[in-house]
């Protein structure tokens, strides 16, 4: 590849040169209507004269040219989409908008190529962050049967960006219709959403509200119940606190480590401590699971001591070894020692190195991992599919 030569420009010399190769085959076809007194153009030399212009580092002059050309209809809109579809893969969106606004323009498109071209025209202004000209299109294409379905989830990515809620609930409603396929578990996000900005404004009633309308929506829906037991804690209502929490074992028990503590702090301001142990020791049991595991032995090192504390926890992990669970049975000792057992503090490093890595949050659906929980996952944006690692 020449050295004066931008990398843009040779990837648009090498997706032009099939068509430049064709050229030949169409100018002949022209030359044969020139001769029946039909109209006729040189279209080899405009090629060359853009290819030329490529070779130069003048891609703007060569679009003008190819698109000038190349006449705009059945045959050779294919063409124009994808050249706009090159220019916005590579980040090119103004050039793409061009090619694309050019192709909308012309008369002689038939109603699924217009539809396709107005289709990629929305796209374009979507990634430039055009959003009103982009909502327009897709709007537009509601009507369209082929195109309907995507435009509804554009519009879609277009309100969740914007964050307006209620516009994402209606349109996911008109998804669920036209696809047959169920969106209760996004438009349930759509809700808590809307929960949670009224739970920041303190306004109780319609974070409640949203929250139920989230539940009532999708019966699993764990963020529901998490917002409801914050709710009703900010509140002071710490048993319909620890009623909502305690839903979530049979939504969806990895996230109960979520909850644990406030559910422990809850049942400690009730003054429930028979409550606190007896829910934590059958929960634990149930799922095998380290975190309430944790909050248990803490439980028993405030009312039983430490050594009671230790003694629960080497018993758990000689059925069910954990990272976590060593790293706690290490840290009692430490403080047993107090904080002057330099081996042991060393150990305790080391473990709770080994302990952070493993700890986080995994997308079940595309893999992405991170030390945040998102509700919508930051790497596929597929909603409500991010899930605390579990040990094991």
């Amino acid at each position: 590849m020449p050295s004066s030569m931008s990398f843009n420009a040779y990837v648009l010399l090498w997706f032009l040169l099939p068509v430049a190769a064709a050229s030949g085959w169409l100018a002949a076809k022209w030359s044969t209507k020139s001769a029946s007194g039909k109209r006729s153009f040189d279209l080899p030399s405009a090629y060359f004269k853009g290819l030329n212009y490529l070779l130069n580092e003048e891609p703007d002059k060569a679009i003008e040219l190819f698109v000038k050309v190349l006449e705009v209809n059945s045959d050779t809109a294919e063409t124009h989409l994808a050249l706009g579809n090159l220019f916005r893969r590579r980040g090119e969106v103004e050039r793409a908008i061009r090619i694309h606004q050019n192709l909308v323009a012309r008369p002689t498109l038939n109603e699924s190529q217009r539809a396709q071209a107005l289709l990629e025209l929305g796209q374009d202004y979507l990634k430039s962050g055009l959003f009103d000209r982009a909502e327009n299109l897709f709007a537009e294409l509601t009507d369209n049967r082929e195109y309907r379905e995507r435009a509804f989830e554009y519009l879609l990515s277009i309100y969740q960006q914007e964050r307006e809620w209620e516009k994402a609930i209606a349109m996911s409603k008109k998804l669920a219709q036209a696809s047959g396929e169920s969106q209760n578990t996004r438009i349930a996000q759509y809700y808590c959403e809307m929960a949670e900005t009224a739970l920041q404004k303190k306004d109780y009633r319609e974070a409640q509200h949203n929250a139920q309308q989230a539940l009532s929506t999708d019966k699993e829906c764990v963020r529901a119940s998490l917002i409801q037991g914050t709710i009703q804690a900010e509140q002071g209502n710490y048993e319909e606190a620890i009623k909502a929490w305690q839903r979530i074992e049979k939504q969806d028990p990895t996230f109960l480590g979520e909850v644990a503590d406030r559910i422990a702090d809850a049942y400690r301001r009730i003054g429930d401590d028979a409550g606190l142990k007896q829910f934590f020791s059958k929960v634990s049991e149930r799922h095998n699971s380290a975190e309430m595991m944790l909050v248990l032995g803490d439980i028993i090192k405030e009312k039983e001591g430490v050594e009671q504390a230790e003694e629960f926890i080497v018993n758990w992990l000689r059925k069910r070894p954990s990272v976590q669970g060593l790293y706690r049975l290490i840290d009692l000792n430490v403080w047993k020692a107090g904080g002057k057992n330099s081996d042991l503090l060393l150990l305790k490093g080391i473990i709770g190195e080994l302990k952070n890595r493993q700890e986080g949050y995994i997308c079940k659906h595309c893999g992405f991992q991170g030390k945040s929980m998102h509700w919508l996952c930051p790497s596929c944006n597929q909603w409500n599919t991010i899930r605390p690692v579990m040990e094991g």
